[in-house]
């Protein structure tokens, strides 16, 4: 029975962090990373590289080089409003420097990132990019949240200080 409770309040745990404040203003950064990624894209496919508008037709090239634009511009932006916003009550992340702790954020949205340019790459000959990109991006956003509240933004980091501060129970208990 226990591990069944345990997984319970995991889930429990996982949902809190989920659809809380902070989830929100991740999503709210999130919300402006989309209208950068979605502009770069879109300058860099109809004004840099000049795409054809054929549908099915896909450079595959011009739009990988387009999609790596939009998401290093988007992630600089979200780096910046979630280290400034999000996660400012976690002021120890301050300890690390900020070209380490941006090198972090880029690791645990990489997953995200490879997961966005697949889903993209797999949906646009079947919908218009843009609209297959932000569905790739609403796809990796939850991943993505977690990710960096655990490790770029120290969850963990305070969830080992807290056990460590906690007392002992005597071997009789």
């Amino acid at each position: 029975m226990k591990p069944a409770i345990s997984i319970r309040l995991s889930l429990a745990s996982l949902l809190r962090r989920i659809f809380s404040i902070r989830f929100l203003k991740f999503g709210t950064v999130g919300a402006s990373g989309i209208v950068i990624n979605q502009g770069v894209l879109y300058v860099a496919q109809e004004y840099i590289f000049h795409v054809s508008h054929v549908q099915g037709d896909v450079d595959w090239l011009r739009l990988n080089l387009s999609l790596g634009m939009a998401i290093f511009f988007a992630t600089l932006n979200n780096f910046f409003w979630n280290r400034l916003w999000t996660w400012a009550d976690r002021k120890h992340h301050y300890e690390r420097p900020m070209l380490t702790q941006f090198g972090q954020y880029t690791l645990s949205c990489g997953l995200s990132i490879v997961l966005q340019v697949a889903f993209t790459n797999l949906m646009a000959p079947h919908v218009y990019y843009l609209i297959a990109n932000l569905i790739a991006i609403v796809f990796t956003s939850v991943l993505n949240f977690l990710l960096n509240d655990l490790w770029t933004f120290g969850r963990l980091k305070l969830l080992k200080a807290s056990v460590a501060t906690q007392p002992s129970k005597p071997a009789g208990e």
